[in-house]
């Protein structure tokens, strides 16, 4: 693979990342498409990183795509093959014959890209105009018989100006696709739970989505453990702790019960307005049924959690 050199277009990239990485760490790891519409100033120039194309290219500041989009699948549905890269489909022109597409110019701008061994940015919607991306991204095979380019995220200091990538990553690079694929999956199933409960805690009703995160109601590692909705619940960052902690359940029937020991404790307002007046409580539920806690999940967490006590 070709030495990346120092040039605009690797500044511009290097610029890209930096503004997605502010943005989507002030929102939970996601980024509205308008945000990436609008995109960052740079040297006078209007960098956008988004449009009404899949695959992306600014009208000015790089000499290719600087972004490529898809839209959400399965909670654990992106391809990845036995290398452990991440897939990704050609365009293909629904007006052309499909052996046409190898050519377009996007898919040209992505081959390019392959063979100057130049990052880009990977976007996934995870509803409701929102992203979550993962950056940066290389592309590392171009693969014309199944019309798809394979892509590995790698590690910021491995793609350095002037330095060439090292021929014995594959390994590497597919420990870090893997890690940023779990980051992604993390961002949108926080995204789709707040919304899902209108970015407010279940319990204290808080309405600040800086404070709130998507807690499992069974772990990942659970058969059960799919990163959907109905396995979430929007808490606040001080009842997420407490409900890992086992200090406070749920019952399949959306009532909260605190550990007797902590209803016992005398301590501060926090304790007693935060947590003890808690107990007794039923959780506010998503408007849609199908968004709802799952009461198979909530009695197995339940269940840890009296054994626990």
């Amino acid at each position: 693979m070709a030495v990346t050199p120092v040039d605009d277009d690797w500044l511009v990239r290097q610029a890209a990342f930096r503004f997605v990485e502010e943005s989507s760490e002030s929102n939970g790891g996601v980024i509205h498409f308008s945000t990436l519409q609008s995109g960052f100033e740079f040297m006078g120039n209007r960098i956008t990183l988004a449009g009404m194309r899949g695959i992306w290219t600014p009208r000015v500041g790089t000499a290719g795509p600087i972004s490529i989009r898809t839209s959400a699948r399965d909670p654990y549905g992106d391809e990845i093959d036995e290398r452990g890269l991440l897939e990704y489909h050609y365009f293909i022109d629904s007006k052309r014959p499909r052996e046409e597409s190898f050519g377009h110019r996007d898919n040209a701008g992505l081959r390019r890209l392959m063979e100057q061994g130049r990052p880009l940015i990977y976007l996934q919607s995870v509803g409701d105009g929102f992203y979550a991306p993962i950056w940066p991204m290389v592309i590392v095979d171009d693969d014309p018989m199944n019309h798809r380019f394979k892509m590995a995220c790698e590690d910021i200091n491995a793609l350095a100006p002037g330095l060439a990538p090292s021929q014995l990553d594959e390994a590497r690079r597919a420990y870090v696709t893997r890690v940023a694929m779990v980051r992604l999956h993390q961002a949108g199933f926080r995204n789709k739970v707040l919304a899902a409960y209108r970015n407010r805690c279940t319990i204290c009703r808080l309405k600040h989505p800086e404070l709130l995160d998507a807690a499992h109601i069974v772990p990942d590692k659970h058969e059960l453990g799919d990163p959907v909705v109905p396995n979430g619940l929007s808490m606040c960052k001080i009842h997420h702790a407490a409900f890992d902690a086992n200090i406070i359940g749920i019952r399949p029937d959306l009532v909260l019960e605190v550990k007797t020991e902590v209803l016992q404790e005398v301590d501060g307002p926090m304790l007693r307005f935060g947590i003890q007046e808690t107990h007794g409580t039923i959780l506010v539920a998503p408007n849609r049924v199908v968004d709802r806690p799952d009461p198979i999940r909530l009695e197995i967490r339940y269940e840890q959690f009296r054994s626990a006590g």
